[in-house]
């Protein structure tokens, strides 16, 4: 029984950190800038 109640404990902590991050996430656009540029001839060595 003393096992069952951590169990249960510790799945319930973890569901609240769960809740607490994806609230906490702003779900922004991604960055606009930087990423992937054409290489010229010169940097392809």
């Amino acid at each position: 029984m003393k096992m069952l109640r951590r169990a249960l404990i510790a799945l319930g902590l973890a569901g609240m950190i769960a809740a607490v991050l994806r609230l906490r996430g702003t779900g922004g656009a991604p960055p606009t800038d930087g990423g992937w540029r054409e290489l010229g001839p010169d940097e392809l060595d």
